[in-house]
């Protein structure tokens, strides 16, 4: 039985990754999973059950923090992988799983749709020996960081499709939140402040919900925000800013996808959940401190996300969607004409890895 090791590194690699290893299984393989010490991904990870090693830490927002801690990482790792000989390796651009298998001659595969993420893109393509992503990103994007473009592997499809193609809205989380649906729901998705691509670019620790909320309180009537924090130092500091009986702030992971189906309007300082919102056909309004990413144009281009960074011309969006049912009609038409058109990625990707094993 061949067996693959997968490391999951963030929340939206718990959901994706974890679909692709179920998949695999049900080809035959043998999976282990792997992760570090970080708040979303381990709570998330016993919230799907998922059985995965924790090893090493997220390095948070210093660069010589994030240094050490991927060191370290990677001599764990490397004991760990000496041990178990798997026969290759996934990771949604892991550098410490990409440099591991490197260093102990093991195939290693990229799942990526982040090329703005440069500095982990330069630590893992090289590396890789194959890369799956997304068609909406043109290979050339990915040639610059050391790969060749007969190794690149593109699928029709954005990756939430993965998860959300079986979804099915549970309305506990309204339950857990204390949420009205007769009442405007507004979620805020914070900012990844301190991811590499990130640093400098944001100045609170909490930029979407400082600017938002005390805006929203005042101009929407009998509002309900939701905010769903990163990390640990963001919970207490919304918690502590914000005591309000209009604001919930999510204090550990829930059913995020349950959560934007009930959303009216979801405002996403990041990129996942933007993605997730737009495909569930729920009024998406970026304020992604960072340039717009190619994902990001695509969605914008077929009207499912609104990207505008002035917070005038945000609430005013706001308040649009709030009012104007016929627009969230035709924006709850558009995803799922979209959704439609696109493959499952995890059954292509779970379908290229075997035959890559069997090349191999």
């Amino acid at each position: 039985m061949p067996k693959i090791w997968i490391d999951i590194l963030t929340p939206k690699q718990t959901l994706f990754l974890n679909k692709i290893g179920e998949a695999l299984e049900e080809r035959g393989f043998e999976v282990l999973y792997t992760t570090r010490q970080y708040r979303e991904v381990v709570e998330l990870i016993k919230l799907k059950k998922l059985k995965a090693i924790i090893v090493g830490r997220h390095g948070g927002k210093n660069l010589s923090e994030k240094l050490i801690a991927s060191s370290e990482r990677i001599i764990e790792l490397t004991k760990l992988i000496i041990e178990e000989k798997p026969d290759m390796a996934l990771s949604f651009s892991s550098p410490e799983c990409a440099r591991v298998a490197f260093g102990l001659g093991i195939p290693h595969i990229s799942v990526n749709d982040s090329p703005h993420s440069v500095f982990v893109a330069k630590l893992t393509i090289p590396l890789s020996k194959t890369l799956f992503s997304p068609k909406v990103i043109p290979k050339e994007v990915w040639t610059r960081f050391g790969i060749d473009k007969s190794n690149i592997l593109q699928y029709n499809a954005l990756d939430p499709v993965a998860w959300l193609k079986d979804f099915t809205p549970n309305a506990q989380v309204l339950h857990e939140l204390n949420l009205d649906t007769d009442k405007p729901i507004i979620t805020i998705r914070e900012t990844e402040a301190y991811a590499s691509y990130l640093l400098q670019k944001v100045d609170s620790i909490a930029p979407v919900s400082d600017v938002l909320i005390p805006l929203l309180v005042k101009e929407i009537e009998q509002v309900q925000i939701v905010v769903l924090p990163r990390y640990e130092e963001q919970v207490n500091y919304i918690q502590r800013k914000y005591r309000s009986r209009n604001v919930s702030v999510a204090t550990k992971v829930i059913d995020g996808a349950s959560l934007l189906y009930y959303t009216t309007v979801f405002v996403g300082g990041g990129g996942t959940m933007n993605i997730e919102a737009a495909l569930l056909g729920v009024p998406v309004i970026s304020v992604y401190p960072g340039e717009t990413t190619y994902v990001e144009k695509f969605l914008i281009k077929k009207g499912l996300v609104f990207r505008n960074k002035r917070i005038n011309v945000v609430i005013r969006k706001i308040i649009d969607f709030i009012k104007d049912d016929n627009l969230k009609m035709l924006i709850k038409s558009k995803a799922e004409k979209l959704m439609r058109k696109m493959e499952d990625p995890a059954k292509f990707i779970s379908t290229n890895l075997v035959k890559i094993m069997q090349y191999t």
